[in-house]
């Protein structure tokens, strides 16, 4: 297995950090958790020429900045095929209807692109699957010996909300999204090879003194909770990502000192296009 952070950037626009969007290849398959903005500029850079050679989206929630670039996913899959080929996503219930709302919008779009090209007569597509606490079926990632578990997690008020856990001949990854610490991300990350977290650094947050800056700090995980779920799990590496605020590269090791106060294991902070073998 291999994860690859395509964007490891938050709400705030940052010009090394696309949006939140994970890799994770296995069985010579590709799946992508989460889509922020940038996606399809960050696969080409790690080499999936397009969202045609995605296998599986998954969706952990449908805050803007996880789900920005999901329209384009949904219109070059369409664009750069030869035959219908609808995107297969998986996400917590609301979305279906994100997706049938996204297509909706797109409508005039689709509609130029129907009347240019005459090869091009169906209409793009998505084949939603909503999970919770469950596992993902899905016939070609089982047929590569693949499996995919969901997870409630705890963001709210936006709920509802899943962290996913990949795994492949005995390893396995999880990508938890936003949440924080919670009994069911505790049974998701449980003996994980790799744990993917979205976390803020509250200390620094507090010092800005923004009020709406401080708001994200009730509903996501810090750095010392992040170490804290990966120690009570026993994983192998923890992987910091979607860093509030964004650290400049001098600043990663404090951000890896805080962490290392609570785990011993192996500890990332990510940066764009990095790649974890698992």
């Amino acid at each position: 297995m291999i994860v690859t952070l395509l964007g490891t950037g938050s709400p705030l626009p940052h010009p090394e950090r696309a949006g939140p969007a994970t890799l994770v290849e296995a069985g010579g398959r590709h799946l992508l958790v989460d889509c922020g903005r940038g996606v399809s500029m960050r696969l080409a850079a790690a080499g999936i020429p397009g969202p045609g050679f995605l296998d599986l989206v998954l969706l952990t929630h449908l805050h803007s900045d996880h789900v920005t670039d999901f329209n384009d996913l949904v219109t070059m899959r369409w664009a750069m095929s030869m035959a219908p080929s609808p995107l297969p996503v998986v996400g917590p219930p609301g979305t279906a209807t994100f997706a049938d709302r996204t297509l909706a919008m797109l409508r005039d779009d689709i509609g130029y692109r129907l009347a240019h090209h005459d090869d091009l007569s169906w209409d793009p597509a998505c084949e939603v699957v909503e999970v919770l606490d469950d596992e993902v079926h899905n016939e070609v990632l089982a047929a590569h010996g693949i499996g995919v578990i969901a997870a409630p997690t705890d963001h709210r008020p936006v709920a509802p909300t899943v962290g996913y856990r990949i795994t492949h001949e005995g390893r396995s990854v999880v990508c938890a999204g936003d949440t924080v610490p919670c009994p069911s991300l505790d049974r998701l990350v449980d003996g994980a090879d790799v744990y993917v977290q979205t976390v803020v650094r509250e200390d620094l947050i507090r010092a800005i003194g923004l009020p709406r800056l401080i708001d994200v700090c009730d509903y996501h995980s810090t750095v010392e909770q992040a170490a804290q779920t990966a120690a009570r799990a026993g994983v192998r590496t923890l992987v910091l990502t979607h860093m509030v605020p964004a650290p400049a590269p001098h600043e990663e090791q404090g951000w890896i000192d805080l962490a290392a106060a609570h785990f011993d294991g192996e500890i990332v902070v990510a940066k764009d296009l990095t790649r974890i073998e698992v």
